[in-house]
């Protein structure tokens, strides 16, 4: 389970550090990939240790939606916490899990629309080549 968020987390940032749009979207399904392997991971423990896996219309699953993060101080935001019964700890993170994915998949799709109205980086690298020999092939004074 520590793996398969770590790997997550690790690719959007990776990903996002990449100069190459196509790379930044491979890694960014890639770290979804890693955040279903933990919402599996969760799933198994809940069906392992036969605790209820709760409806999405749950009205406990829609207070865990509702949380939203924000800045408490300059580096610190705040967390949810983290409940002591294993059932409502696991739905609560399987349920993190099930929205990052949902988010992932949105910028995944943002991402091919930028690289499709902009291209990549080595095609627009290729473009400003290509513009720089036609300047150097331009005569003075042109």
């Amino acid at each position: 389970m520590e793996q398969a968020a770590r790997s997550g987390k690790q690719n959007i940032a990776e990903g996002y550090t990449m100069q190459s749009l196509e790379g930044y979207i491979k890694l960014t399904g890639v770290a979804d990939g890693s955040i279903k392997e933990l919402a599996a991971d969760y799933e198994d423990f809940l069906r392992q240790r036969k605790l209820e896996t709760w409806d999405r219309n749950d009205p406990r699953i829609r207070k865990f939606r509702a949380f939203r993060a924000v800045w408490k101080g300059s580096n610190t935001p705040n967390t949810p916490n983290l409940p002591n019964d294993p059932e409502q700890a696991a739905n609560m993170l399987l349920t993190y899990c099930q929205m990052e994915s949902y988010l992932l998949k949105r910028q995944i799709e943002a991402l091919k629309e930028k690289f499709i109205n902009e291209g990549g980086f080595r095609e627009n690298l290729f473009k400003k080549r290509l513009e720089e020999k036609r300047r150097k092939q331009l005569p003075q004074g042109s």
